[in-house]
């Protein structure tokens, strides 16, 4: 949410108030899509997605040094 509109708190937490909602319910439409006639958690289709995407933050992130 950050990336898309800055660092203003405001409309982070609007931001992110929307984009929690609609990352949950695309891992569950994917869950559903991925394995029929059954059906994978939405939360390990959310923990794939997550994984890689907290690697590459980490990766990013810059380490200060005191």
């Amino acid at each position: 949410a950050r990336a898309l509109v800055g660092a203003d708190h405001r409309w982070t937490l609007a931001v992110s108030a929307l984009l929690g909602p609609a990352l949950l319910l695309g891992a569950d439409v994917v869950g559903r899509l991925v394995a029929p006639p059954g059906e994978i958690p939405a939360g390990i289709i959310t923990a794939l997605l997550g994984a890689p995407l907290l690697a590459v933050l980490v990766r990013r992130a810059r380490v200060v040094t005191a």
